[in-house]
């Protein structure tokens, strides 16, 4: 049986041009990081901007602080299937609040990447009662921010690399927490969070 140390994952994060009325958003931004056998690879890990087809709008901006002069030049979503493909192909797939990454991605038609493993599910499942879920706050609820600014210098949220591999910190995190690493990956995809909390339980017997 295949089991969560043995799984390769990589984790994804878009930034986004902004919703203009009667518009349609997409992505400015790429980022992926590798997570395997629990350790982080970030010689593994890449980041791009995007050409879009639509102006990055003030409020987006202000998120992220990339503007349309930044994106002249920069290769478009046909252009970055190659990587796409080698990084997530054969990988379980990472992000959290997965709804708007999987939107991006459609962007290739029957891709066919996955499993997806969505931090935020597992948060609400692992911790439900905690006040917010929001990446940035959970990984500064666990005490997580100092070894993802030691690992990346630089690093700031809404940024689409640093977010990926955040969201690597918080699943090792999980998969530490709970001792998870001997467990089938299936068990990141239960929509149930009974197998959490019985983990947590177990844990907390011994």
């Amino acid at each position: 049986m295949a089991t969560i140390q043995d799984t390769e994952f990589t984790a994804i994060d878009f930034e986004s041009a902004g919703v203009r009325p009667g518009g349609t958003d997409v992505p400015v931004q790429v980022g992926l990081g590798v997570l395997v056998g629990g350790d982080l690879r970030l010689d593994l890990g890449f980041q791009s901007l995007i050409a879009s087809p639509e102006p990055v709008t003030w409020r987006a901006r202000k998120v992220h602080g990339i503007t349309d002069a930044d994106l002249e030049g920069a290769p478009s979503m046909p252009e970055l299937w190659p990587t796409f493909k080698a990084m997530l192909g054969g990988r379980w797939v990472v992000a959290h609040g997965a709804a708007t990454e999987k939107r991006f991605l459609r962007a290739f038609p029957f891709h066919g990447f996955g499993p997806w493993v969505d931090t935020l599910k597992l948060s609400r499942a692992i911790d439900p009662d905690l006040p917010s879920h929001t990446l940035g706050d959970l990984v500064v609820h666990y005490g997580l921010l100092k070894g993802l600014v030691d690992a990346i210098p630089g690093f700031r949220w809404h940024d689409a690399y640093c977010d990926a591999v955040a969201s690597l910190v918080l699943l090792r995190h999980f998969i530490s927490k709970l001792a998870l690493g001997s467990e089938s990956p299936e068990i990141l995809l239960s929509a149930d969070d009974a197998p959490f909390h019985q983990r947590k339980a177990a844990r907390r017997l011994r």
